[in-house]
């Protein structure tokens, strides 16, 4: 079975690529030139919604779309859904943003957790929602180079470093994208058992 991810981020796309793979899925990427619908939902289901839908109206394609972003508690839950717009610039300028917001705050104040929603817009329809949450920390400056966003400022206590050092294969086992698509894979395989149809199917 085909299904078009709602993603032009490359390195979004890579990582969700790898771990879908078990669920032997056709993954399709968003076609150029598809539009960009306006992400203005107050939660991450809302616009995981809101970018699901836009990619299966386009495309006639089941879809799939995350919304995800990170959670810090001393800043009220800031930068939430705006994490991708939380300042103008690059990722670099959105973690300095957050270490000068989070000036003054001690260590043992900084938890934080990454939180990802995704929704699957099914061929017929209907849809399935699910979340997934990792818990850490926000450190004082950035460690490692590896992944995206805010990981090199976020700190997993269980493995002693930040997602930007992580080895990408324990990134996708353990991280909020990982958990929200391990639901939704059950969510996937529940459906299609129902249905009758099979996730090795092309269609």
């Amino acid at each position: 079975m085909q299904f078009v991810l709602a993603s032009h981020n490359q390195k979004k796309l890579a990582e969700l690529s790898d771990i879908l793979r078990g669920l032997n899925l056709s993954i399709l990427p968003l076609p150029e030139g598809a539009p960009e619908p306006v992400e203005d939902g107050d939660s991450f289901e809302a616009n995981a919604r809101i970018k699901a839908r836009a990619a299966f109206e386009y495309t006639g394609l089941p879809a799939i779309a995350d919304d995800s972003g990170l959670v810090v508690d001393a800043l009220n839950g800031a930068p939430g859904v705006r994490s991708a717009r939380y300042c103008p610039g690059s990722d670099a300028d959105r973690n300095a943003f957050l270490l000068e917001n989070l000036a003054g705050v001690d260590d043992c104040e900084r938890q934080a957790r990454f939180v990802c929603a995704i929704c699957c817009v099914l061929p017929d329809g209907q849809e399935i929602t699910v979340r997934g949450e990792c818990e850490g920390e926000i450190l004082d400056e950035p460690h490692g180079t590896g992944g995206f966003g805010y990981d090199p400022l976020f700190y997993v206590r269980e493995f002693d470093c930040t997602f930007g050092e992580l080895p990408q294969t324990v990134k996708n086992h353990i991280s909020h994208r990982a958990r929200a698509l391990e639901k939704l894979k059950a969510a996937l395989e529940k459906h299609l058992k129902t249905t009758g149809e099979s996730a090795n199917a092309d269609k």
